[in-house]
């Protein structure tokens, strides 16, 4: 076996999903492997996500093989499946080549180059691995027509004829009908429920679990004004709460704990993950959770009283900058960019915390925070 086959096959683990050609979508299933125990993963030629919206486009559900389907449906089930992107690329990426077992509509060369375009469009690798949420909004966002990526106007030969629905507009109606029908957000009545469901727990909770980031959130909310009831969090209910008992006691939670976070429209229940910022919010949460616990001193678990805790906030945090801010010249898209993040590097910080943290000081009965 050669190198090039052998690192193929130990790197790929299998055949990748066809896209719309007749040939490279019968027969087998979708490649899927298990992701850390938590359900599975699908590997996707660069074309193939294209595929995914032109179907949609063609005006019915059963548009499409029956794997891309299958692919549809596993998504919407899972939007935050992990896609793995692989194409022909060769050279020092050799080790993701998929093989030529999926190529369609044209000669090895034109599907190398429509897979690279639509990467080069995204601006992500090949061999990359991120949730399919995440690559579909960049999809989205990035890519308005597959004319000129998935087949031409003139054509220079038979070998670079692309595929015949590149021109057809079945991908420009399928992106003009929204993400949403692949990606279905939360509906009203389950976010009513949940709120209802995890303010009672809060209620009656021994420790209320918060993500620690959050703490600092819901200052920012106070001194914008935002005041019970609020229909996307609990954060508003928790500093009611807590104002009228100092007493209580408040657990550093990992993730989008559902106590503080059960009503949000970007939580990912199975998950228990933020998927705000078009899905890849998680990640700055999780670095400001963890600047937070690092500036408090703390840690995922410990509990410590209500007061006390917002106490050492406000002497320890005067402003959000050190916590929220994204790294300069992080700019989107980026999973490391967040609107938030990015107003907190142009403006040093969060004018509503500054105020939140004022206001709060005098609700909490603290002397005046300090300079």
């Amino acid at each position: 076996m050669e190198r090039r086959e052998f690192l193929k096959c130990v790197s790929v683990g299998g055949a990748v999903l066809g896209g719309m050609c007749p040939a490279a979508m019968a027969g087998d299933r979708p490649h899927r492997t298990a992701a850390a125990g938590k359900g599975s993963s699908l590997t996707l030629r660069p074309y193939q996500l294209a595929c995914l919206v032109c179907s949609i486009g063609e005006g019915n559900d059963a548009a499409g093989s029956e794997k891309l389907k299958r692919v549809r449906g596993e998504i919407r089930e899972n939007p935050d499946i992990p896609v793995k992107l692989v194409c022909n690329v060769g050279d020092a990426f050799v080790y993701q080549d998929p093989g030529a077992g999926d190529d369609c509509h044209g000669s090895p060369d034109f599907n190398r180059k429509r897979d690279l375009d639509l990467l080069q469009r995204l601006d992500l690798p090949p061999g990359i691995t991120l949730p399919a949420r995440i690559m579909l909004h960049r999809l989205w966002d990035r890519i308005e027509s597959v004319s000129g990526i998935c087949g031409y106007n003139v054509p220079t030969s038979e070998a670079w004829k692309g595929c015949p629905k590149a021109n057809s507009g079945c991908y420009e109606k399928g992106r003009k009908k929204g993400i949403g029908v692949l990606i279905p957000p939360r509906t009203q009545e389950e976010m009513v429920m949940e709120k209802e469901k995890s303010l009672k727990a809060m209620y009656e909770a021994e420790a209320i679990a918060v993500r620690p980031h959050i703490l600092l959130c819901a200052v920012c909310q106070y001194g914008s004004g935002t005041r019970p009831p609020y229909l996307p969090d609990n954060l508003p209910e928790m500093l009611q709460f807590v104002l009228k008992n100092p007493n209580a006691k408040i657990k550093m939670a990992e993730a989008a704990d559902w106590m503080m976070c059960g009503p949000c429209p970007n939580r990912a229940a199975r998950l228990n993950a933020c998927v705000n910022v078009k899905g890849s919010g998680g990640l700055t949460n999780q670095l400001r959770d963890a600047n937070t616990l690092w500036k408090l001193g703390l840690r995922h678990g410990d509990v410590v009283n209500a007061r006390e805790l917002y106490r050492r906030i406000f002497e320890r945090i005067p402003d959000t900058a050190e916590i929220c801010a994204v790294s300069k010249g992080v700019h989107a898209p980026s999973v490391w960019w967040d609107p938030c993040g990015e107003r907190n590097v142009k403006e040093g910080g969060t004018p509503a915390y500054v105020k939140g943290r004022e206001l709060l000081t005098r609700e909490f009965g603290f002397n005046k925070p300090p300079a």
